[in-house]
């Protein structure tokens, strides 16, 4: 055979639309594609979240209902300003934050001693749902329970034994720590527990922990949901949630209680300060009072003088008056000089009507400074023992009703509604998980479903492949009787065996749509072939697993029924493994020809230069086969070989047909060497899974070593509802295709 000169092709122009449109229908088609996938996650996601729902503990929230009032605590008789004092205008969210405060909630924690944590022990998953089934309460009282402080905060297992009366105290790693009995205080290595009470109905082992007061504060106060009703109503709506309904309850009117008391005790200790206070300035307004009588009498005495003239004693009632307020706005200066500083507004008034009250006393002074001598010494101790008389009256008049006000303190708060449970659980809504677990099934599995699509951009019909230039000779069909068949290769080939037994769809089925499609392909190709170089047909594929040793096997033995001689070469010379599809032997094949070995792998005497010792016919007439061979090391060097060249153009002569199936393209280079010595290239492509940019990568490829691909093949169509779809997604090829040494 001459050699003849192969002039290199021009790759296909691309012509790929790119486009960023959202095919509506090709994602709806999608769904009808993977709807069984979609509905099978969908139903397990429900059937967990029905699970979940059913197993989960239930959570039960305890309600309380309180008032906040505006209150004053009547005690205008030291001025109005000054009864402002003693009134308590707290804000709503004032009051909401010293209800969750540590100085509340910590009371609370060391009464009920919450610190206490005691865990009844279940089966795994269903043993919380089995025991609230029961007719009991699994529940261990506790009357004291203290650990060293290295084991705050750590599990112990509490174990009862002789029928509940007596319990075993063990550590994490099962150390025991200390045994007792009920109703009796035990104590040992630090260790002091006292259990009052056990109630053991399904299980006799406990979890005990000493929790930190500090966590435990904050966990009760991350429990505890406080806020008011309405606008400025002073109603505080309080809740806590907790799996333990006694709990809830208990814990949620112990804090209502302990906000209440703090309230009457703040309110009654505001009172007790006054009360000091005017405890302390009485003993010297009353040794003022008695020195000023003592003076004005002495001075009554001395000059003779015992009654005063009108126009003096209209000027003593106003100094007097004067001198009292004066007095009232000092006791309150003291007051406010405690709670504000001198540029608070309040405080700023209290100043300046001091002012004018001193501007007017200095005016009276005037007046005085004109009477007798005497009338103004007289005036003066007047005024001293009436205004202290006066301030001594009031301040004990101020006692009386302080000593009142302390003693009927009730504070600013009531409770309205006492904390009761609500007889169903808050938590979990089951109806709510059970809808949003479907609906998390159905959109991860849509989700993934596109996401496949996304990723895998398999071709779907041929006009993806002859938008950039590539020819489609033919659609076969997926068979499933080819199915079936490439699950027995499978096997076979796992269990490096051979067998003949193998269906083989042209035989097993004529009639098959996919054998119809070879027809197709077989007329196609007649025409394709009448300026064809030779009869040699090339078969290939971009990557592993697209179906070429079917197509080639199937489509010869279509050629072969049409009555053609045809003759099939496994040119893959590394894995090949058609000798198996075929019905043949491979004891000696293309790599020991090229590779001029004399001898089978058995022993058996070969001549090598006789091209018909590797030739076997098949059960097809018409068919004859030429397996692979010993797997050979250096594959691509034994393709290469002038006897490969010379034996092909031997079998072109004697044979109507030489189909040769390769190894992928993308993977090795032996079917570029290969497609040099043949008349007619096509390639074979897998529907739904090889993508288009693999396609024209592959042809590509062949360009840059001088062979044409006359065309694809797509094996294994389905019948999809995605259909058509846009493009425009880069792809990475990277193959592993090693040597078999069956």
């Amino acid at each position: 055979m001459e050699k003849q000169t192969v002039n290199t092709p021009t790759p296909p122009i691309r012509s790929e639309r790119d486009s960023d449109e959202i095919d509506l229908g090709r994602l709806f088609g999608l769904l009808i594609d993977k709807r069984w996938l979609i509905i099978g996650v969908t139903f397990v996601f429900m059937v967990f979240g029905v699970l979940y729902a059913v197993l989960s503990t239930p959570i039960y929230q305890a309600d309380a209902l309180l008032q906040v009032e505006k209150k004053s605590s009547g005690l205008p008789a030291l001025g109005e300003e000054f009864g402002e004092m003693f009134t308590s205008d707290s804000e709503a969210a004032t009051e909401i934050e010293i209800m969750k405060s540590r100085m509340v909630i910590g009371s609370v924690v060391d009464q009920l001693q919450l610190t206490n944590k005691v865990t009844p022990n279940y089966m795994p998953v269903i043993g919380g749902w089995l025991a609230r089934r029961s007719a009991g309460r699994d529940e261990v009282v506790l009357s004291q329970f203290v650990v060293p402080s290295r084991y705050e905060g750590q599990p112990l297992t509490l174990e009862f034994a002789d029928n509940g009366t007596a319990y075993e105290l063990f550590d994490a790693e099962g150390e025991q720590l200390l045994t007792g009995t009920i109703g009796s205080l035990a104590s040992e290595k630090g260790f002091s527990l006292n259990i009052a009470d056990a109630v053991l109905t399904d299980t006799q082992e406990f979890t005990l922990v000493k929790a930190n007061r500090l966590g435990v504060i904050r966990s009760v106060q991350g429990s505890l949901s406080v806020s008011e009703r309405g606008k400025q109503t002073g109603i505080l709506s309080a809740s806590i949630q907790h799996p333990d309904r006694a709990y809830a309850q208990q814990v949620l009117q112990a804090i209502a209680q302990e906000y209440m008391l703090q309230n009457i005790r703040r309110n009654a200790a505001e009172a007790e300060n006054s009360l000091q206070f005017i405890e302390r300035e009485l003993p010297s307004v009353r040794q003022n009072l008695t020195q000023a009588e003592d003076k004005l009498n002495s001075y009554r005495l001395q000059s003779q003088s015992v009654d005063l003239s009108i126009e003096t004693a209209s000027l003593l009632e106003r100094v007097v008056e004067i001198e009292k307020r004066l007095n009232e706005l000092e006791l309150k200066e003291k007051e406010l000089s405690r709670l504000y500083t001198r540029e608070h507004p309040t405080y700023q008034s209290l100043l300046e009507q001091k002012a004018q009250l001193l501007q007017e006393q200095e005016q009276i002074n005037a007046q005085v400074g004109d009477l007798p001598e005497t009338q103004q010494e007289v005036l003066r101790l007047a005024r001293d023992v009436e205004v202290s008389q006066e301030i001594y009256v009031q301040l004990l008049n101020r006692m009386q009703e302080l000593n009142v006000l302390k003693a009927g303190t009730v504070g600013n708060v009531r409770i309205l509604d006492e904390a009761v449970i609500n007889p169903q659980p808050v938590a979990p809504k089951k109806s709510l998980i059970v809808v949003l677990a479907t609906m998390l099934g159905g959109m991860v599995s849509v989700g993934y479903v596109f996401l496949m699509a996304a990723l895998n951009r398999g071709i779907e019909s041929p006009e993806q492949l002859e938008e950039i230039g590539i020819n489609v000779y033919a659609s076969v069909p997926l068979s499933p009787v080819q199915e079936d068949m490439n699950s027995k290769l499978a096997k076979m080939m796992s269990k490096n065996a051979t067998t003949r037994d193998i269906p083989f769809l042209a035989l097993e089925d004529p009639s098959d749509l996919a054998i119809e499609a070879l027809r197709g392909l077989r007329t196609s190709l007649h025409f394709a072939m009448l300026e064809a170089q030779n009869k040699v047909i090339m078969i290939s594929g971009p990557s592993p697993g697209v179906g070429k040793s079917f197509v080639t096997a199937n489509f010869a033995a279509v050629l072969a029924q049409a009555g053609q001689k045809v003759l099939v070469i496994d040119g893959d010379i590394r894995r090949g493994y058609m000798h198996a599809q075929l019905g043949g032997e491979n004891n000696y094949g293309l790599s020991d020809f090229l590779a001029s070995v004399d001898k089978t792998p058995d022993g058996g005497v070969v001549d090598k230069n006789n091209l018909s010792t590797i030739i076997q016919k098949t059960k097809v007439p018409n068919l004859h086969f030429i397996p692979r061979g010993t797997a050979a090391p250096n594959p691509s060097e034994l393709l290469m070989h002038p006897r490969m060249e010379k034996m092909l153009g031997k079998l072109n002569e004697y044979y109507d047909y030489v189909l040769i199936d390769t190894p992928p393209i993308l993977a090795v280079t032996d079917a570029a060497i290969i497609g040099r010595y043949s008349g007619t290239s096509l390639l074979v492509a897998r529907f739904g899974d090889t993508p288009a940019k693999e396609v024209e990568a592959t042809v590509k490829r062949f360009a840059q070593n001088g062979v044409d691909i006359r065309g694809v093949i797509l094996n294994g169509v389905e019948r999809r509802a995605s259909g058509y779809y846009g493009y425009g997604y880069g792809y990475s090829y990277g193959y592993s295709y090693k040597s078999d040494n069956a």
